[in-house]
């Protein structure tokens, strides 16, 4: 694990220095992009009028988060964490909020187990009644809630049901024995006051591996039409209750997203109010005739969204790697290039090249080392979806155009990336080695230096920051100063 040190050391270290001055590896956040891209989210969620909740796995920052959430809004704070310290963390950030009047919730999205409820009590008590929410995906662990209830005072958690939508990861099947065993041992458990019923969540993982523009937002479609059908489930067994809890009148919370198919509702035309053309959907939410579900249009998710708003569920849409985006987010294609491209990119790796391999590649070509590998990128690969196996990028990183020499004008992932890709990236690595290899024709191969300094976009934002104390932080909106660090901030590592 990375060293941690206080704020105010590292702001001592590094701010006012340039970024060729500091040791590497050393990963870095643009200002710039990462406020434009929380406010692209903060902005489509508002206008759709749908609940916002932000993931914080990905940087594990306070500052990072105040940008999630709006800092100067009156909102509701509602926040994920992966981590039992992550929500600790946030537990001062979270009490100023509500010293301003804003609504906190924070929820940690792990199946709740036994060694973590003493912890998560302690922050429930700290924040007091309604802020704490929980998964459970088996019934299980029901039993848990009402512990934690006890160690925290008489605060019930307020849980959501953990629905799987096809990534396996984790959650209930639909429409399976155990769903219905897992909704009535959680309606029991609501109906003791051992925990509220909050909503019912999911987490498109696959949505990932979408690879054409706006695909993802099908799989958005489709997480609300697991969901409703779930939704439907409670409904049905609340209604046979004798005793209906405090908590059941008031609407379920259908959560949905990731960063592919919750960054789809930044489409223009999703904020139509015409009607017309839009198709009927039967409970699933998938288009009634042949259409496909990977090409949903959005006149269907609108009027999917306002069947459910309808039935008196409350729509909330939930990501996490959206501020920083990543290598991965830009394959996936979840909008256009005017929306998702290269230059909104707020994560890179700061490396130096350390050696320089004439004719070692594959064909002669050029390889360089970089003191930056598995440790420093992470070791997560950009799925290779291409028909022909092999001729995708199937790379851990690329090197963005910045830098003295010849590097500034390096070729950038392009709209049709990541069937295209030309360029420095990196092709082989190991625990602290990282080997550039140039895609690409030869002829058009910018040369590369030993001593010159590279910033490498990673794969997987989440992943890289997992093995770094703290983020570098630049803004590109400072003319002829885009590279003096402005503020350093140090990540909640650890569990």
């Amino acid at each position: 694990m990375a060293a941690q040190f206080p704020k105010d050391f590292l702001r001592a270290e590094f701010v006012g220095k340039d970024l060729g001055e500091v040791i590497t590896p050393a990963v870095v956040l643009d200002l710039a992009k990462i406020e434009e891209n929380c406010s692209l989210m903060l902005e489509a969620a508002e206008r759709l009028q749908l609940s916002w909740r932000a993931h914080i796995k990905t940087h594990k920052t306070e500052e990072l988060t105040r940008l999630q959430v709006g800092d100067k809004s009156s909102s509701p704070v509602n926040l994920i964490v992966s981590t039992v310290t992550e929500a600790e963390k946030l537990v001062p950030l979270l009490k100023e909020y509500q010293e301003k009047g804003r609504q906190v919730n924070v929820l940690y999205s792990f199946p709740l187990y036994a060694s973590c409820v003493d912890r998560l009590a302690s922050v429930s008590a700290q924040l007091g009644p309604g802020a704490l929410a929980v998964m459970i995906d088996h019934a299980d662990q029901v039993p848990y809630l009402g512990v934690l209830t006890s160690k925290s005072g008489g605060n019930a958690p307020l849980v959501f049901l953990k629905v799987n939508v096809g990534t396996n990861r984790a959650g209930v099947i639909p429409g399976t024995p155990a769903c219905g065993t897992l909704v009535d041992a959680l309606l029991a458990s609501e109906a003791k006051g051992e925990s509220a019923l909050l909503g019912l969540y999911c987490h498109a993982g696959h949505s990932y591996a979408t690879r054409r523009d706006w695909e993802a937002m099908g799989i958005l479609s489709a997480e609300f039409g697991a969901l409703r059908q779930v939704a439907a489930l409670v409904k049905e067994k609340r209604s046979q209750q004798q005793q209906q809890s405090a908590n059941s009148s008031k609407p379920l919370v259908l959560s949905v997203g990731a960063t592919p198919t919750a960054t789809t509702i930044q489409h223009p035309d999703l904020a139509s109010t015409d009607d017309d053309d839009i198709p009927e959907t039967d409970e699933s939410g998938s288009a009634s005739g042949p259409e496909l579900l990977t090409a949903v249009p959005t006149s269907q998710l609108r009027r999917l969204m306002r069947d459910l708003k309808a039935d008196g569920f409350a729509l909330e849409v939930h990501a996490g790697v959206y501020p920083t985006l990543d290598v991965q987010q830009l394959a996936a294609h979840a909008r256009d290039a005017t929306y998702l491209n290269a230059s909104r990119i707020g994560i890179s790796v700061l490396a130096d090249v350390a050696s320089i391999y004439g004719s070692r590649g594959p064909g002669g070509s050029t390889e360089a080392l970089v003191n930056a590998g598995s440790l420093a990128l992470g070791r997560e690969p950009c799925e290779d979806r291409g028909e022909q196996p092999g001729r995708h990028y199937a790379a851990w990183g690329v090197v963005m155009p910045w830098g003295d020499g010849e590097l500034d004008r390096a070729p950038a992932p392009g709209p049709e990336f990541p069937a295209v890709h030309v360029g420095w990236e990196v092709a082989k690595i190991s625990q602290e080695h990282g080997v550039l290899r140039w895609a690409g024709e030869a002829a058009d191969e910018v040369p590369l230096r030993v001593g010159q300094r590279v910033r490498i976009w990673p794969n997987h934002s989440c992943i890289t920051g997992a093995g770094h104390g703290w983020y570098l932080v630049v803004d590109s909106r400072n003319r002829g100063r885009e590279d003096e660090i402005v503020d350093v901030w140090p990540r909640w590592n650890g569990w």
